[in-house]
């Protein structure tokens, strides 16, 4: 056989069944009316019957005639000779052409497949025509029928085969491209997750430990001789281990801080403030502008933990004599401004050395001002930092809000 035969579409189970009971069926047919002496030789008929029917039964127990082009061509010319054989010796024979139609089409692919239905119909024609010793249109209606019919059907049956195939390619795509979705939006999920995770730890516990680390410290330098300065040192560096802790169990569930629950954003910045001014001895004041609105929690938070690392950036690097914190509620929008006097930095060299990998925060971490300024992008507002050796630093943050605010005037804090 050529090799270029094209690959066969394969023929259901039950389709399989209904062929070979078909084909039994027509050769007991030819038997039954050969040996009731109807039509042909009786004892002819009934030998090249059973001849066909043990070599059609051999066909599907030989595991090549599925596999190879070649063992199929060689197994149903056997089959077609002895086919001759039951043409010749009774006419009934000829009805056994229809399922030959459809094994040489699946079998014998295209091309050789409808030559081979060819030729057995002109051979089922011409023994019908010599059985019955005539020539004409009539002995040629039925095998030719049988032949178009076989032909549509399993050429019908092939493009629907190749059309679910393809359907079921594009499924299968689908399927694969869905689950590249899924895993990639679990990845963009678990890096999001990491990043928060990253921004509240270095906002929350990385700067309250610093704070314990400064007042334990400053505890060991007060001992033995100021022993009541040492435990009021030690006393705040309780409380502040105790606030780490909240902070902690709280962010991990994903809640509010804790100074956010109870408490509005500016008295959360008062006691901030206030807290960041008792245990670093920095002076730190607070300075609230503009008529006070309700903000979103978001908002709350944000501005919060910016507070936050803002001041513990300047706590541990600036070397300021004081800072200061100014909230300022405006129409649509709310501003947080920090300023320091301290020993300033090149916010150039810092944006280089984040984007190198390295530090971001004035400090160790590397989650400084990445970290504020993905909060405040996050919000749709904008973070900026003015600062430079020498000259102390300047951070201010502006978030849009719903609603507004009174005109700019000082409030206490």
């Amino acid at each position: 056989m050529a090799t270029d035969r094209p690959r066969t579409t394969p023929v259901a189970r039950v389709l399989r069944v209904c062929l070979h009971l078909l084909v039994a069926g027509l050769l007991a047919l030819a038997v039954v009316r050969a040996l009731a002496g109807r039509d042909g030789d009786p004892a002819a008929g009934a030998a090249a019957a059973t001849a066909m029917a043990a070599v059609y039964a051999a066909g599907p127990l030989i595991g090549a005639v599925g596999r190879s082009g070649r063992a199929a061509a060689l197994w149903l010319a056997l089959l077609g000779v002895t086919w001759v054989g039951v043409l010749v010796a009774t006419p009934d024979g000829v009805w056994v052409a229809f399922p030959l139609y459809f094994l040489e089409l699946h079998l014998l692919g295209r091309r050789a497949g409808v030559a081979a239905v060819g030729l057995t119909a002109v051979a089922a024609i011409v023994a019908y025509s010599a059985h019955q010793h005539t020539v004409g249109v009539a002995p040629a209606i039925g095998p030719l029928l049988g032949a178009a019919f076989a032909v549509a059907t399993v050429f019908g049956y092939q493009a629907l085969y190749r059309e679910s195939e393809e359907r079921r390619r594009l499924i299968d795509e689908l399927t694969a491209a869905r689950a590249d979705l899924a895993t990639a939006h679990h990845a963009a999920g678990v890096l999001a997750e990491r990043e928060r995770l990253a921004r509240e730890i270095h906002d929350t516990l990385a700067q309250s430990l610093t704070s314990i680390q400064l007042l334990l410290r400053a505890a060991q330098r007060a001992l033995p001789e100021r022993t009541e300065a040492a435990g009021e040192y030690v006393e705040q560096a309780r409380q502040a281990a105790q606030d780490n802790l909240d902070e902690a169990r709280r962010f991990v569930r994903a809640l509010t801080p804790p100074a956010l629950e109870s408490d509005t954003l500016p008295v959360a910045l008062e006691r901030l403030c206030a807290t960041t001014s008792v245990r670093s001895g920095l002076p730190v004041r607070l300075h609230v502008l503009g008529e006070r609105v309700p903000l979103p929690v978001p908002h709350e938070v944000a501005l919060l933990r910016i507070a936050q690392s803002a001041l513990g950036n300047t706590v541990r690097h600036a070397g300021a004599g004081r800072a200061e914190v100014t909230l300022s509620f405006m129409a649509g929008e709310v501003a947080l401004d920090v300023v320091d006097d301290g020993t300033g930095f090149d916010p150039e060299a810092v944006r280089t050395r984040s984007a190198d990998g390295g530090d971001g925060g004035g400090g160790e971490g590397g989650y400084g001002l990445p970290s504020m300024r993905a909060r405040a992008r996050a919000l749709g507002g904008s973070f900026a930092v003015e600062s430079a050796p020498g000259e102390g630093t300047a951070l201010a943050v502006l978030l849009p809000v719903p609603g507004g605010a009174g005109d700019a005037k000082e409030e206490p804090s």
